[in-house]
């Protein structure tokens, strides 16, 4: 029923909410599929605070109880989340490594239907600290090429991802454009065939660079990830470490017991 077809006495655009107990679950189905009309549309952006409750109540046409029972009820279904003092957002579009398969972040993107997007904010020439030459198998003071950027998903920024790559593996990705590409994809354009990836994780609180690049607050959950990633002569090619959001990003494993 639309706010045109609500009963006489009803205000213009409210959907009444009576005290019976059959129309208040008619009331909350309504303001969950007008909501999800709306995430669906991308009235909001993913990560994105939601208008206060008697503002989206009155968008939605019903009482702030049924908004609230509605976005509970969306929140039980992953769309959206609520937090403490600062109201309703919109969950930003998961990313997950699909389990025992390795995925550049544009592919696992693309899969999903989403445009994978990059800002770039530095690549340098330098030479390899100790601690990165020992991983990479190379000489200390080795020239690698440090590449950061913010990846997103329809624009919308989940990652700061830090890349460092051998020097000899380096040269296609100093002047090609990288908003949209593939590092994996540039590689093997280059004869360099990604095979496997040594991937560890943990859980950081964001620090103030990481918070503003990410558009969240300092002290949020982030999830860092490193990886030393090998070539089809298992020669390790590149480290890389991404701080993704807490709320963008899971990581998936197939784990095996042994005998």
């Amino acid at each position: 029923m639309t706010p045109e077809e609500a009963p006489p006495g009803a205000a213009p655009g409210v959907a009444p909410d009576a005290p019976s107990a059959t129309a208040a679950g008619p009331a909350v189905q309504l303001a969950r599929q007008r909501l999800v009309r709306l995430l669906d549309a991308r009235e909001w952006m993913p990560g994105s605070q939601l208008p206060g409750e008697r503002a989206l109540a009155k968008q939605v046409g019903v009482s702030r109880s049924s908004l609230r029972q509605a976005l509970a009820r969306l929140e039980e279904e992953g769309r959206v989340y609520a937090s403490a003092q600062r109201g309703w957002f919109v969950r930003s579009d998961m990313v997950s490594e699909p389990p025992s398969l390795l995925k550049s972040f544009s592919e696992v993107a693309r899969a999903r239907g989403l445009t994978a997007t990059a800002r770039v904010l530095s690549r340098e020439t330098r030479a390899a600290t100790y601690e990165e030459a020992q991983r990479l198998r190379t000489a200390p003071t080795s020239p690698v090429l440090e590449l950061i950027r913010v990846r997103g998903l329809d624009d919308v920024p989940v990652c700061v991802d830090t890349t460092v790559i051998l020097g000899t593996h380096g040269d296609s990705l100093r002047s090609n454009d990288l908003t949209d590409k593939s590092l994996f994809s540039l590689l093997e354009d280059g004869g360099v065939r990604v095979t496997r990836s040594a991937y560890t994780a943990h859980a950081e609180a964001a620090d103030h660079r990481i918070a503003e690049l990410l558009h969240i607050p300092a002290g949020s959950p982030v999830l860092v990830c490193d990886e030393i990633t090998h070539d089809q002569n298992d020669a390790p090619v590149l480290l890389g470490r991404a701080v993704y959001r807490g709320d963008a990003y899971r990581f998936e494993a197939t784990l095996l017991r042994g005998a």
